[in-house]
């Protein structure tokens, strides 16, 4: 009963992400990516929210992106997080609209995400980890991009 359950809730994913996949932009596909790390751990945190509203409001990658989609995109994540098979779902759905050679970005998005509260949970650091075999991020670029990452993040010791 409980596999028929989880391949009808995975069907139903699926078709979702078929539906709205013809209209999720390369920018769509990173706030979705950002948005997931930031729901990873089941805690949206105002420095992470505040994180992927700068990217967008101030990175080039984003100059063209109609703002009002990050309700949207933000929702679907959501959705997408409450099926069983969600992930692969989601995984999917970038992995179908966003350029490879925009995945390293990708990647670096999260990981500014992820580090934006000063502290990486267990549960970002897997999801970042499945990012990087997903979109196939060489592991000398992510330790690269996580280095420049925890850079930025860094306080002044007290």
């Amino acid at each position: 009963m409980v596999n028929i359950l989880g391949k009808a809730l995975f069907k139903k994913a699926k078709k979702m992400t078929r539906e709205i996949s013809h209209a999720m932009t390369a920018q769509d596909c990173l706030v979705a990516l950002m948005v997931a790390i930031s729901v990873s751990d089941e805690t949206i945190r105002t420095s992470e929210l505040v994180k992927i509203q700068s990217a967008v409001n101030n990175l080039p990658i984003f100059a063209e992106y109609d703002i009002d989609r990050l309700n949207t995109v933000s929702q679907i994540v959501f959705d997408l997080f409450e099926q069983e098979e969600g992930l692969d779902a989601l995984f999917g759905l970038v992995k179908e609209n966003l350029p490879a050679e925009l995945n390293e970005t990708a990647y670096a998005l999260c990981c500014d995400v992820a580090a934006a509260d000063g502290l990486i949970f267990e549960t970002e650091l897997r999801l970042l980890e499945e990012i990087r075999y997903e979109f196939k991020i060489d592991r000398l670029h992510a330790a690269a991009i996580e280095t420049g990452s925890r850079a930025r993040h860094k306080t002044i010791p007290s």
